[in-house]
């Protein structure tokens, strides 16, 4: 096996990574296995001309390292990151408000998973994360993502506050998630040229991160526990800067 590619487990992770044109070095079938999606995901390899290979489950068990993979795993080429400029030129391209997400510290691969999801599906352009205390992109974050690793670009940052600095000067709004924030989430105008920053699971935004924030937004909290899962309130913001641009757009 190539121990330099990254492993992908699961029936739309690995759909979504031939969709996308990922370069796919072979796609591995539990024997037996050709129902569902399955099939279909066979029937894309063999007309890229991609190696499909029967192996027996104990083999998906040991390269999924415990992740629920149904059968299928492929191995492919590391996800490329990008660099922040080519997230700005992008959304330039689609004559689109530039809509980032920031994360802060974040560790846990399983809220990046899903912060990707979200990203996608709210038409984030892309998602930047730090070098350092930060979780990587890992076949654990590509499984969480069900596939959206393979369309949101991710740029990997050294130095949260002056990649702050620099999207300002680009003209970027800077919006920070934080308990105490002067205004509701959706009191916000979040309709323009805008970075979201999401704290870490445990600390929240750091202070630095703070104080290059333009303004920091609050999620109400109604019951006995005072925060949600970083995840959850990402997904909040996105969808309530989405519905506010395309209210504008109207």
């Amino acid at each position: 096996m190539d121990t330099t590619a990254d492993v992908i487990v699961g029936r739309n992770s690995v759909l979504e990574a031939l969709k996308s044109g990922r370069s796919v070095n072979k796609v591995l079938i539990a024997k037996g296995q050709r129902q569902g999606s399955i099939k279909e995901i066979i029937g894309i390899a063999r007309d890229s001309g991609l190696i499909v290979q029967e192996v027996e489950i104990g083999k998906l068990n040991e390269l999924s390292g415990g992740m629920r993979h149904q059968g299928i795993a492929a191995l492919a080429a590391p996800v490329d990151y990008v660099e922040v400029e080519d997230i700005l030129a992008k959304a330039a391209e689609v004559g689109e408000a530039p809509f980032l997400v920031l994360l802060d510290e974040l560790e846990d691969p399983h809220n990046l998973g899903a912060i990707l999801r979200t990203a996608d599906a709210a038409g984030v352009h892309g998602v930047l994360i730090p070098k350092r205390r930060s979780c990587p992109l890992s076949a654990t974050v590509a499984k969480t993502s069900a596939g959206a690793v393979e369309y949101v670009p991710v740029a990997r940052i050294g130095n949260v506050a002056q990649t702050l600095k620099d999207l300002k000067q680009a003209g970027l709004w800077v919006a920070g998630a934080d308990m105490a924030g002067d205004k509701a989430y959706y009191q916000a105008d979040l309709t323009g040229p805008l970075v979201i920053v999401i704290g870490s699971e445990g600390k929240g935004l750091s202070r630095l991160t703070r104080e290059h924030c333009d303004f920091l937004v609050r999620i109400p909290m109604r019951g006995k526990i005072n925060s949600l899962n970083a995840s959850v309130a990402c997904s909040l913001l996105l969808y309530e800067a989405l519905k506010q641009r395309e209210l504008k757009a109207e």
